[in-house]
């Protein structure tokens, strides 16, 4: 057990085992290999990745296929093996959220560029995907709605 110190929810204790390593970082936070992922609430379908060594640094996320059921993409063999995937069951995928200038209504996911974690070692990368159409903006709320 470690005891973390967060800006957004105060000292937190996080169990070995639920640490996520980030071998490289994440891009423009390449010193930050270690997150926890903390719920929003019981209820929501929002997460914070919480780095484990900067208090100020969280990012919100979702699990896209909430948002994008059609959502898909493909791993390459050199991700898979780097995040020791056995099986697809292994895997956890997220979203990055950005909120524009505190409008909730404007939320978007970040499809480009997942967070790819092995639930079973606890490896996690953010894939940067190629050849596709996805970007890094897509709305979860139509507008209008």
């Amino acid at each position: 057990m470690r005891t973390i110190h967060t800006l957004r929810f105060g000292d937190m204790d996080v169990k070995e085992e639920g640490v996520i390593h980030f071998e490289h970082g994440i891009p423009a936070f390449e010193e930050e290999h270690e997150f926890v992922v903390v719920p929003y609430d019981k209820e929501s379908p929002y997460v914070f990745l919480q780095s484990m060594k900067t208090p100020e640094l969280a990012f919100l996320m979702t699990v896209p296929f909430i948002f994008f059921p059609d959502y898909e993409f493909s791993l390459d063999d050199a991700i898979t093996e780097q995040l020791g995937v056995k099986e697809a069951d292994d895997l956890m995928i997220y979203s990055l959220l950005t909120i524009p200038s505190g409008n909730i209504q404007g939320i978007t996911a970040n499809l480009l560029a997942p967070v790819v974690i092995n639930k079973k070692n606890m490896n996690a990368r953010q894939v940067v995907l190629e050849k596709t159409s996805y970007t890094t903006k897509h709305r979860l709320f139509p507008e209008g709605e």
